[in-house]
């Protein structure tokens, strides 16, 4: 499989066989995605050597990952350092999440699925109890699709451009659904038509205007792709220097659908008829043609890349699909929670567990979307969604709805009683 590990017209990417922190303070999950990507972790003052090949950490913040983060993203880029600092979920932190439950003022285990949210917290930010996921931030990712000629929706492309005006000016579902569950939103135009100019919601991170058609061809290069993976990390390890502490993932493109549905049928080799949704509501005549053409662009991408997801995404995806799994690929290596939306960000999840194997552990699955893709996401690699309101918008909507639950996850650990505190007799 190709790694996006380098990018054509960067410098060379220098290895990195140590990093020193100094004064000296740990985290196990970052020593242990360091130890995986054999790179040493030492402590104390930076020995000789060479200096290319050690990174001097001299003033850990209260992030300490965010440090070692932004150390190899000026070496390596963005996208890279996040893959080098991936790592299983700390199994301590969730034992004694899930011991501590035990001791909680319920019968066992009858909180649910809010219980296995809460050990999930608690082995992605190594303690228990783990940190409160606020304040969270909703990253609408956004770019126009070149397959959009081929009238796989009915809404014009416009639209794209028109709905980021909404969304800057706070009247999108989105807007409304963030702010009940306290959270911001950001956009990151990583990809639309138009011209559009920054502003203190919008980031402009633009790879290139809009994806080729990818009924014809390829949607985009892989250059092209890697860079907007290294948008979505970058995007990532911003918030997170902001003090972010949760992420959650938000789309918008007219006709991205019809991408998210051939990038899941590649990945999965799953027929394209049993992946591709109506998307905006289209009917029956424009549905068929959208199907046909997922499943003519599928079995291309496959024939071309075999195995290989960089070439896929390249082949078939959307600048947003590629920017959103940079985006949860960035989170999970700063070790902070990051909530999916509908099947936009379920395909991108699945092209980043291909570029990132694991990263789906830190993850978790906001909704389950009535486009057929999520579901097949969703079981491909094993998440449960928080809740399943039938919802098809996207924008970040239902990861939105869930972000109380998830934070109700965190809260059970760190406030409900424990039998001895409360004076109340076990079974």
């Amino acid at each position: 499989m190709t790694h996006p590990d380098a990018t054509p017209g960067r410098p060379a990417a220098r290895p990195v066989d140590a990093v020193v922190i100094h004064p000296a303070t740990g985290s196990p999950r970052l020593a242990a995605a360091l130890a995986r990507s054999r790179i040493a972790v030492r402590t104390g003052p930076a020995p000789a050597g060479d200096p290319d090949r050690t990174l001097v950490i001299t003033d850990p913040s209260e992030h300490l990952p965010l440090a070692v983060f932004d150390g190899l993203a000026a070496r390596l880029g963005t996208f890279r350092a996040a893959r080098l600092l991936q790592a299983p979920l700390d199994v301590d932190a969730q034992r004694k999440a899930e011991e501590h439950q035990l001791r909680l003022t319920k019968p066992p285990g009858s909180l649910g699925w809010l219980e296995a949210v809460g050990a999930q917290l608690a082995g992605i930010a190594a303690a228990v109890p783990p940190p409160l996921p606020r304040p969270a931030v909703v990253a609408v990712f956004a770019g126009d699709h070149g397959v959009h000629a081929q009238g796989v929706s009915p809404w014009p492309q416009d639209v794209t451009a028109q709905m980021i005006g909404n969304f800057v000016a706070g009247g999108a579902a989105i807007n409304v659904l963030a702010r009940q569950a306290g959270a911001e939103v950001m956009v990151v135009d990583v990809g639309v038509a138009s011209a559009l100019p920054e502003t203190p919601d919008l980031l402009v991170r633009k790879v290139r205007a809009a994806t080729a058609d990818l009924s014809l061809g390829p949607a985009m290069t892989t250059d092209e792709a890697r860079q907007a993976l290294d948008v979505g990390a970058e995007v990532a390890a911003r918030l997170v220097r902001r003090g972010v502490r949760c992420l959650v993932t938000g789309d918008m493109g007219i006709a991205n659908t019809t991408p998210a549905a051939a990038l899941i049928a590649a990945l999965t080799d799953r027929p394209a008829s049993g992946v591709t949704g109506r998307g905006t509501g289209i009917d029956d005549d424009r549905f068929r043609r959208k199907a046909a053409l997922v499943a003519d662009a599928a079995d291309r991408a496959r024939e071309r890349h075999g195995a290989d997801a960089l070439g896929i995404l390249a082949e078939v995806g959307g600048l947003e699909h590629a920017a959103l799994a940079g985006f949860v690929a960035g989170a999970t290596a700063l070790q902070v929670p990051v909530v999916i939306d509908g099947v936009i960000s379920a395909s991108a999840l699945l092209v980043a567990s291909r570029l990132v194997p694991g990263v789906e552990h830190g993850v978790i699955a906001g909704h389950r979307s009535v486009e057929p893709g999520a579901s097949a996401v969703l079981g491909e690699l094993g998440l449960r969604p928080m809740i399943d309101l039938d919802l098809r918008l996207g924008e970040g909507t239902g990861a939105a709805l869930a972000l109380p639950l998830v934070e109700a996850a965190a809260r059970v650990l760190a406030e409900m009683a424990t039998f001895d505190e409360a004076g109340v007799t076990e079974k």
